[in-house]
């Protein structure tokens, strides 16, 4: 193993300070970095909070180099714990019945976020791995959420937003839609006038680890002015995923 494999541990929060320190690092990204707020955000504790944040796991990255630190957070919501606080946390964004009705496990993926430090390089490798085991041990067949662009100008985003709608949209039975009034069109700009280059720079790191395991997007954004983003909500069928696919998924990756 090497050092900075050895740097590096991925677990779940057990403690009311592990999920503190989860909600420190969600607001040191989310509120003072992007400029998000929302009603539970305790901006005098400095905590990024919600009421979804006691039927959840975290999965926490931690740099053991620097007393456990957590440098990486991961919320994870499971149909079963769905069922208990009353619905999945992006259903106030996006219609999920598609998923709903298929039968399937589903688990949502939210909160993603690296301290500024460590992103680009080998800590988001073992946040994936931690999330994939996760995966593997509970069963789960459908994976989603929304992933956010900064800012609440869809036309400023019309090359990704675009390249998006037509290039990675979800199959029409697990294709969510974003809710009224907040829905926006992604169909912004004709498929030939994409430039493919230009757009996908545009996109998130995020969502482009989403498309590299063959995640798809579903019908329409959501623009949320309270975290100042435009929201897209990501699909990914496991059992779609092509043996490259796998292979990514389950090694992790550098997003």
């Amino acid at each position: 193993m090497t050092a900075i494999e050895e740097q590096f541990s991925v677990r779940l929060a057990a403690s009311d300070s592990d999920l503190r320190a989860a909600q420190r690092l969600r607001y040191e990204v989310f509120v003072a970095e992007l400029g998000g707020d929302g009603e539970m955000v305790d901006h005098d504790a400095r905590l990024e909070c919600d009421r979804y944040d006691r039927h959840v796991d975290h999965l926490l990255l931690t740099d053991d180099s620097r007393g456990g630190a957590v440098v990486g957070v991961y919320r994870l919501l499971r149909d079963d714990q769905a069922a208990r606080v009353g619905q999945f946390y992006s259903e106030d964004e996006y219609d999920l019945g598609p998923l709903r009705r298929s039968g399937r496990r589903l688990l949502e993926l939210g909160r993603s976020c690296v301290a500024p430090p460590y992103r680009g390089g080998p800590a988001m490798y073992h946040l994936w791995n931690g999330l994939a085991r996760y995966v593997l041990e509970h069963g789960s067949e459908i994976l989603f959420g929304v992933a956010s662009f900064h800012g609440t100008d869809a036309e400023a985003l019309a090359q990704p937003l675009s390249l998006l709608h037509h290039r990675h949209m979800a199959p029409p039975e697990l294709r969510v839609r974003a809710r009224a009034p907040h829905y926006q069109p992604m169909n912004l700009l004709p498929e030939d006038r994409i430039d493919r280059r230009q757009a996908m720079r545009a996109v998130p790191a995020l969502i482009k680890a989403y498309l590299r395991l063959g995640g798809q997007v579903g019908d329409g954004a959501f623009v949320d002015h309270a975290f100042n983003t435009i929201d897209i909500c990501m699909v990914m069928d496991t059992e779609r995923l092509s043996e490259a696919h796998k292979n990514i998924y389950t090694r992790g990756f550098t997003a």
